[in-house]
């Protein structure tokens, strides 16, 4: 199956309020997804601070990869500013896909 990689920024205008707000409901999404995300996590600035999220997941296809990043809770709360979402292979790296 295809793997997305989605990188989501942050709006800088009140994205770090949105998304304390969202993270319970985004994290219990984020489980519910089982083995379609193959991994995700914030990303941070260069102090710690989480700025973003990025995500690698499973999907049959662009249009399915975007239904799911609409589904996110931080999606529909309003936390990111900028989503790009690419096919990318997995190349190297533990947990690669057979």
């Amino acid at each position: 199956m295809p793997l997305y990689c989605l990188h989501c920024l942050d709006n800088e205008t009140d994205g770090a309020e949105r998304r304390a707000a969202a993270r319970p409901a985004h994290l219990e999404w984020v489980v519910s997804l089982g083995d379609t995300c193959r991994m995700a996590g914030p990303l941070l600035n260069e102090d710690g601070k989480m700025i973003g999220s990025v995500f690698l997941m499973e999907a049959e296809s662009a249009d399915a990869a975007r239904a799911l990043n609409a589904a996110d809770p931080y999606v529909k709360g309003g936390v990111f500013g900028r989503v790009s979402i690419l096919e990318t292979r997995w190349a190297f790296g533990g947990g690669k896909p057979e």
